[in-house]
């Protein structure tokens, strides 16, 4: 996996962390005080990155957590079947499918090119640009 380990205590609204092996973004983060006989802890909601799933933890400040390292590509649609592009990377020339997310059918197109995310060995297509 690509992942780096980051302080529990550095997380803040908008980074990115794996739990229970799914990438997520941060929603929210509250910190408590440390009590007579324990240490700060952290609560974490979370929302996965690639499937939408709600994640809460919690967790001590001076833990540390992984983050996903996030491989940005862009890539050009060769065809289209129902909801699954057939696309090719433009740096390596690959050809494989990825499925296209709801808020992007409208945009998606046969040559236009599109923005994928890598997270944690999954493919997942993020923005589609057009052509002028």
């Amino acid at each position: 996996m690509d992942v780096k380990p980051i302080s529990v205590g550095e997380i803040k609204e908008g980074k990115y962390i794996v739990i229970d092996g799914v990438a997520c973004v941060v929603k929210s983060v509250q910190k408590s005080k440390p009590g007579k006989h324990g240490h700060a802890k952290c609560r974490i909601e979370a929302v996965g990155i690639v499937d939408g799933s709600k994640k809460i933890i919690v967790k001590p400040v001076h833990d540390t957590i992984d983050s996903p390292l996030i491989g940005k590509e862009n890539a050009q649609v060769l065809s289209i079947k129902g909801n699954v592009a057939n696309v090719m990377d433009l740096k390596t020339y690959e050809t494989f499918d990825i499925p296209i997310p709801e808020d992007l059918k409208d945009e998606v197109k046969e040559g236009s090119q599109i923005v994928y995310w890598i997270i944690l060995g999954q493919k997942t297509m993020k923005q589609s640009r057009t052509q002028e």
